[in-house]
């Protein structure tokens, strides 16, 4: 059997399947009357089918024959930001799930839980900024597709005429207890950033990186902040900001730099002190980490 027949066949199978399980549940012995989980035959109708909008589907296989996957995500992006039928806040969030889907290839649940919704704020003086609330299922995603979604974020706000968020002092060292208190009481992160790396970050990212309480732990300082809907913890932005940003930030200046992106600069400052890829694959080091959290 060639190999086209041998996909030919499963994909008539598969419809064949699918057409059995459309019958049996139009019976309405399930709950539901169609089959959840709907057909795609690639990256492009999965993302369509997953996160939308209807009909995206052609211009995602354009675009990344055109630009590969990393690159094809921000122009996509934009296309739905200039969509006039939207609004700023819809358009946002729409082209952040739509670019995050395409980054996992429309396989992972992090492009609907791990955002929880996208916001336009105001900063104090009366501008407006963009604000991205990430959840705990985010961590899917990967390191990698995680800081591309704040560098997409930022890529929105800007096609969407925004301004930069502006952190207070008390909204920056938040995050920085978060940090901590995430990896001492919630989960181990697999980069534990310096207080110094996420004040950098924070000051610095254009875009709000927010989210929901996470977990029943409550920050003891900077508690009941104006633009910070909770005390509890917020797993997704620590997650986000520490094992995305903060841990990519020599790939994603790479590509800050490939696309002319403006405003990530600061990052030539993190990334001084990280190996990117293999640089340190030869290096011999013990590491004593993996059984820090062993009972004796």
């Amino acid at each position: 059997m060639k190999i086209e027949d041998y996909f030919k066949k499963l994909e008539d199978e598969g419809k064949r399947a699918y057409a059995a399980a459309k019958e049996a549940r139009a019976a309405g012995i399930d709950p539901d009357f169609e089959p959840e989980i709907p057909l795609a035959i690639d990256l492009a109708e999965r993302v369509e089918s997953l996160v939308g909008p209807e009909g995206i589907a052609q211009k995602i296989r354009r675009a990344v024959n055109e630009h590969g996957r990393e690159e094809a995500s921000l122009i996509i992006a934009k296309q739905i930001a200039g969509n006039s039928s939207l609004s700023e806040e819809e358009a946002a969030e729409q082209g952040l799930r739509t670019a995050l889907a395409i980054l996992t290839e429309g396989v992972v649940a992090a492009p609907m839980e791990g955002i929880v919704k996208v916001s336009v704020k105001e900063n104090h003086d009366g501008s407006r900024y963009l604000a991205v609330y990430f959840a705990g299922p985010i961590r899917s995603a990967g390191g990698s597709a995680q800081a591309l979604a704040v560098l997409t974020a930022d890529y929105l706000r800007q096609a969407l005429g925004l301004s930069a968020y502006v952190p207070t002092a008390e909204e920056v060292e938040r995050l920085v207890e978060e940090a901590d208190l995430y990896n001492s009481e919630a989960a181990r992160l697999q980069y534990l950033p310096s207080p110094a790396e996420i004040r950098t970050a924070c000051e610095n990212i254009p875009v709000e990186v927010t989210g929901e309480g996470t977990d029943r732990v409550e920050v003891s300082g900077y508690r009941n902040l104006p633009r910070v809907e909770t005390n509890q913890l917020r797993g997704g932005a620590v997650l986000v900001l520490a094992e995305g940003v903060l841990q990519k930030a020599p790939k994603i200046a790479k590509f800050v730099d490939k696309l002319q992106i403006k405003g990530w600069e600061w990052l030539s400052d993190i990334k001084k002190d990280k190996p990117a890829g293999d640089d340190c694959k030869n290096e011999k080091k013990t590491v004593h980490k993996y059984i820090r959290d062993v009972i004796a």
